[in-house]
């Protein structure tokens, strides 16, 4: 006897039975030691849900794979070569609005982490607790969800309060987004001629800005200079 069904019978062959998998995030990750990345792919790779699809070892790198590989999600050290991860993170905020952004740094420092959300990160992650936070923080930035490392919530929230006591705000840069990239590039050696050729900008330009950092900042010379951008976390010591 033939039986009618009124609508699809069950599936056959090598899926049968088997849930649909969710779309992975695409991660694009940048820092530049080999072993920081690896130690992170292990993690993040090991969930069902997040994959590593591109790996950059300096913030231009990083901007130029985001751009080739449009990434749901760039976690970005802040300390590297040729450009910070803040200052990649300005980019890719402006060239790639829907990718999500997370700084993870070994920078437990509270004016780092307001410059990472004014340069469009979703969330500060510490590398001393990856193993714990990361995963939580890589899911809460795909739900448009801010993450602050647990530990650094409390002591925001006192030192925001001892601030308003005295009648500060929250401090702004010293320098602007311009002058930042100068110092970086003046610090790691660079002469005003190669700097003008990688901003595409006349030497002339140049000066004027290293001129007006020494002022500002109340500085001699670029070995001046280069304390202050170790110090500033835009270079490594």
């Amino acid at each position: 006897m033939t039986h009618l069904t009124s609508g699809p019978g069950p599936r056959s062959g090598p899926d049968s039975g088997r849930a649909v998998e969710p779309a992975r995030t695409r991660i694009l990750l940048a820092d530049d030691h080999a072993l920081v990345r690896r130690g992170v792919r292990l993690i993040l790779d090991g969930e069902p849900d997040l994959t590593v699809v591109a790996e950059a070892g300096d913030g231009a790198e990083a901007i130029e794979l985001a751009r080739e590989h449009r990434p749901d999600l760039a976690i970005l050290d802040i300390a590297m070569p040729r450009m910070t991860g803040l200052q990649a993170a300005r980019e890719l905020s402006r060239l790639l609005p829907d990718t999500r952004i997370l700084i993870l740094t070994m920078y437990d420092n509270e004016q780092y982490f307001f410059e990472a959300l004014k340069s469009g990160a979703s969330g500060y992650v510490l590398k001393s607790v990856a193993d714990r936070d990361l995963l939580e923080a890589c899911r809460a930035a795909m739900r448009d969800e801010p993450f602050l490392y647990p530990g650094a919530v409390t002591a925001l929230i006192r030192n925001y309060l001892d601030q308003v006591r005295r009648g500060e705000s929250v401090p702004d840069k010293a320098v602007t987004a311009r002058e930042e990239e100068i110092l970086k590039l003046v610090a790691e050696g660079h002469s005003s001629k190669k700097i003008a050729d990688l901003l595409v900008i006349s030497a002339k330009t140049v000066e004027r800005h290293r001129a007006n950092l020494l002022q500002k900042l109340g500085l001699k010379d670029r070995v001046e200079l280069t304390r202050y951008a170790i110090r500033a976390g835009l270079i490594e010591p």
